[in-house]
């Protein structure tokens, strides 16, 4: 069975890419690497932070692997991926999860509440919004491959639903009338950005397995 070590700590990620990828895979998170390094999410784009993530977590696994059983993960998987609205030039972008406080991750609900803010004089039909993905598929001595999925669509007036996480309740994707919010996984894991770029990797991973 194909280990892959998720580079994140986020549980809703995790739990999204778990359920999309599904397949003969056993999947990792850093929750189960507790002494694996933060990468800085710097880069000026979401395929650069993708990369940064992946190609790191796989030097230091390559470093420092795991004692037996446990077993080296054979790819290390990074995804960075965000929300671009057009009224506001592609913002809040690679710096979605920072929006409010700049420096570091804010709360869903501050992210919100300041989207809606600088929106907040921007009528319906020019809230258009895109969520986009970038995943980088890292491993010892294989080129670093990069796989990227979109989802367009418009912000909504106000928040509404109660699942998912992030923008969810604010983005309601193209041919729905509903936010990602309450559309509700089983909707959101077959259209969002996320779930377009597992595709391209799960092509991938059962050409290479």
């Amino acid at each position: 069975m194909t280990r892959i070590l998720i580079a994140t700590r986020n549980p809703h990620k995790v739990a999204e890419i778990r359920q999309i990828l599904a397949g003969d895979f056993c999947f990792l998170s850093l929750a189960d690497f507790p002494a694996a390094p933060g990468v800085a999410e710097d880069a000026g784009t979401f395929a650069g932070n993708a990369r940064k993530k992946a190609e790191g977590l796989a030097a230091w696994l390559a470093a420092h692997p795991p004692a037996p059983p446990a077993g080296v993960p054979r790819y290390v998987l990074a995804d960075d991926s965000g929300l671009e609205v057009d009224a506001l030039a592609g913002a809040p972008g690679v710096y979605s999860a920072r929006f409010a406080a700049g420096a570091a991750d804010s709360p869903d609900a501050a992210n919100n509440a300041k989207l809606l803010r600088l929106l907040e004089r921007v009528p319906p039909e020019s809230r258009t919004a895109r969520f986009r993905c970038v995943l980088a598929l890292a491993a010892r001595e294989e080129p670093t491959r990069l796989f990227e999925g979109r989802c367009e669509g418009r912000i909504a007036l106000c928040p509404a639903g109660a699942a998912g996480f992030g923008y969810d309740p604010l983005f309601i994707p193209r041919g729905c009338d509903r936010s990602f919010a309450e559309l509700g996984d089983q909707v959101k894991n077959k259209i969002s950005h996320r779930a377009c770029a597992l595709a391209a990797l799960r092509r991938f991973l059962n050409g290479a397995a």
